[in-house]
């Protein structure tokens, strides 16, 4: 499978709207050095740091591996740097105001960055770049829906390997080895401090329902208290709803895609329930034009799951319902927008948004679904195309 590399094109516009937003907030540079944001800007996720000024070109400087880094960015000013305490002299110049990442850096990295800038005054630009990556590209839109066909591609495999007494462990490495064939890079990145994810959540049942401590309508029991969502040891059972929720990341950016499957049949009461979720699909895609407040979405989602008389389960039950019913996806799993309670951020075209109304039935499992959706002038339009309707093997 091809590796694809940013083009210096992309990398040019990103740091020109970049170097625009830092000259708006009176900022002199800035120093982005978050794995994800090097990408972005840099199209290289080695270790570096990244200097751009508000005007003029940018530098960066590598530690490990300047080769590498080199041969995967179009960059024409990369160096080597020895250690962090080098970044002023290799910069050569010292900022009134220096842009930081500080939603991401570590407290012993900032007291870091204010000794050596002693005389710099240290902003946080994590807002402004995160504006700026919510609106996809079309190099990043045509990689997406490459990563949303693969998503389809596992979708379509799950029938092949569910099996009656598997446990849901085994059942999702299976899905996941399939995943990792078809070129899922393994890790699957989040913005959110502490939050961790691995492939997504496999599990069948009261499982699925079980609350965690992941910041999603699912929670699941896990392997242990090490790792305490996803996929457990329980085994699957017939006529239960087994929940597919995986992030598939290929070259950088996630898909993130939801299905439900069952073993020879599932009860009357949960496939109404689900196509009740496919309705409130049907209601945000139609309604989700730029312009719309993401807030406002959400509070529509909420009020026809309440209509359809769900709303005791919709995204959650109890203390453990998340106030969300989406959110954006790119390089990160939880970008902006958010399609949540109070959120005021209006939707922009050509935004990602992984949309999930889900339902949660504790001791009996879950159902909905996902799918990433890119914002037109028309709405919401779904990137992958695997039926939406329970699959039963």
């Amino acid at each position: 499978m091809e590796t694809i590399l940013t083009p210096l094109e992309e990398i040019n516009t990103r740091i020109t709207a970049l170097q625009h937003r830092l000259a708006a907030e009176d900022t002199e540079a800035a120093l982005i050095m978050d794995n994800t944001d090097l990408f972005y800007y840099a199209g290289t996720a080695q270790q570096a740091y990244l200097y751009v000024p508000a005007a003029g070109g940018p530098c960066l400087l590598v530690k490990k591996d300047l080769e590498r880094a080199r041969a995967e960015s179009p960059l024409a000013d990369i160096r080597p740097v020895k250690s962090l305490k080098r970044l002023p002299e290799a910069v050569g110049r010292r900022p009134g105001r220096l842009g930081l990442e500080m939603d991401v850096i570590s407290a012993n990295m900032l007291r870091d960055l204010e000794r050596l800038f002693a005389d710099t005054e240290l902003v946080d630009i994590s807002l402004s770049i995160r504006k700026q990556r919510a609106v996809k590209s079309r190099h990043e839109i045509d990689i997406m829906r490459r990563a949303a066909e693969m998503s389809d591609r596992v979708a379509a495999f799950v029938p092949e390997v569910l099996t009656e007494g598997m446990t849901e462990i085994e059942f999702a490495g299976r899905v996941e080895a399939e995943a990792r064939r078809l070129g899922h890079q393994g890790l699957v990145r989040m913005r959110l401090w502490g939050a961790e994810l691995f492939y997504g959540h496999i599990m069948a049942g009261s499982s699925a329902a079980a609350l965690s401590c992941l910041s999603s309508p699912t929670g699941g029991a896990g392997t242990g208290p090490a790792f305490p969502q996803g996929s457990s040891f329980r085994r699957i059972r017939a006529g239960e709803p087994v929940l597919v929720d995986m992030a598939f990341a290929w070259q950088g950016y996630i898909s993130d895609h939801t299905r439900i499957y069952a073993l020879k049949g599932i009860d009357d009461d949960l496939v109404d329930a689900h196509q009740a979720m496919l309705s409130v699909q049907q209601l945000i895609q139609k309604s989700a034009r730029p312009g719309a407040a993401a807030g406002d979405l959400y509070d529509m989602a909420v009020a026809r799951a309440e209509e359809l008389g769900y709303g005791d389960c919709f995204m959650g039950v109890g203390a453990g319902r998340i106030r969300f019913v989406g959110h954006g996806v790119g390089l990160e799993l939880d970008e902006f927008p958010f399609l949540a309670n109070g959120q005021s951020l209006a939707l922009a075209e050509n935004m990602m948004v992984a949309l999930e109304p889900k339902l949660i039935f504790p001791g009996r499992g879950v159902v909905g679904i996902e799918n990433t959706h890119l914002v037109t002038p028309d709405g919401f339009e779904p990137l992958g195309d695997y039926p939406e309707t329970i699959t039963i093997v």
